[in-house]
């Protein structure tokens, strides 16, 4: 098993390469001289390295370990340089330390301990992917038709180690409400931001009538508008745009007829392609976690599981709301704790699929 000053000195030099998404490619060369140094031969496709163990058998089900190597953009509030990395008083400080570097690492050096394993029950593939941060068209699913049929997924976000067995998908709607221009002095015209207003406390106030028992409710926000262009002009459309997180009681063709048949306005989704997940609490990768104590729960964050059509699992080191925030960091003991962690999972569901469980398909 590697060891945790391997994960250290890995993530260290990870932070230390810029990589904002859709610039990723020189941690991606990290990534693929990583494999190299361990003589494992690797695929790419722009920023995206992959390999499968070293058994790998096409009649077996295989199962991927998947992580993201881009970050958003640092905050104004840092205080350290965001791609410095330092260790102190246990903890490894850096952008992107825990979201998502600790759990890319950890399952690396997952894979590296698994890779030339005889006699496995299932493929194993070790994914580094791009453009995680922005939901981008070239990062997981780029490569999901280029590599083989996957059985069941483990998606490595920062949860405590702890299981996310349901993620909320996104809806993005950009609407628009029209009225008519017209000089503000002689109150002429229709002001489309009056019109906006009650349609604005409707995104507001109303609750979908269905609640997920994993996700709970649906969640809508308001988080764009954009009215007017001087002072003296009744405004004749105002622009918002609305944030819908959406559980797996819902689809998101059904979420947006819903939403149309109650607004008197343009609405326009940006995709509907990022949609919830969930995974069967009796999947043998669920219950080897929780044979171990983990807990599972709904995650109302959104990550690559969201792009991938077959069950996965969110687990990961660290803590989640650290991600994004300023001066972010992952103590060393939560390092130690996914090194350890995915290593006892996989031992767990490779018991439980030597005993004849069977991955479940959605």
């Amino acid at each position: 098993m590697k060891s945790l000053e391997w994960v250290i000195k890995q993530l260290s030099q990870l932070i230390e390469i810029p990589s904002i998404s859709r610039d990723e490619d020189k941690t991606a060369n990290f990534l693929a001289s990583l494999l190299l140094e361990e003589k494992i031969p690797y695929e790419r496709h722009g920023n995206n390295i992959w390999a499968q163990n070293a058994g790998f058998d096409t009649s077996k089900p295989t199962l991927l370990l998947n992580s993201h190597h881009d970050t958003v953009k640092p905050n104004a509030g840092y205080k350290r340089d965001p791609w410095q990395a330092e260790v102190l008083d246990g903890a490894l400080f850096g952008l992107g330390s825990t979201d998502a570097g600790g759990s890319l690492l950890c399952l690396l050096a997952t894979f590296i301990h698994f890779y030339a394993q005889p006699n496995l029950p299932f493929n194993l593939i070790w994914s580094g992917t791009a453009e995680e941060e922005i939901s981008g068209n070239q990062g997981i699913e780029s490569i999901l038709p280029k590599l083989p049929p996957i059985a069941a997924g483990i998606v490595g976000e920062p949860t405590q180690m702890n299981l996310a067995i349901a993620e909320k998908g996104l809806l993005v709607l950009d609407c628009i409400v029209q009225g008519k221009s017209g000089h503000a002095a002689r109150r002429e015209g229709i002001n489309a931001i009056n019109q906006a207003l009650p349609i604005l406390q409707w995104f507001h106030q109303f609750e979908f009538p269905k609640t997920s028992s994993s996700l709970g409710t649906m969640q809508m926000q308001v988080t764009q508008i954009q009215a007017g262009t001087q002072h003296n002009v009744v405004p004749d459309a105002c622009h918002f745009t609305v944030d819908v997180r959406v559980t797996d009681a819902y689809t998101l063709e059904e979420t947006l007829e819903i939403i149309q048949s109650h607004v008197n306005c343009q609405v326009q989704p940006r995709s509907v392609r990022l949609r919830s997940s969930s995974i069967p609490i009796h999947h043998p990768l669920v219950q080897a976690g929780i044979g171990l104590g983990r807990t599972h729960f709904g995650s109302p964050t959104l990550s690559d599981q969201a792009l991938m059509p077959f069950p996965t699992v969110k687990v990961g080191p660290g803590y989640s709301g650290r991600s994004h925030t300023a001066d972010e960091f992952i103590l060393l003991s939560e390092l130690q704790e996914g090194l350890e962690g995915y290593i006892a999972l996989l031992n767990e569901f490779i018991i439980k699929i030597n005993r004849g469980e069977t991955f479940i398909s959605k």
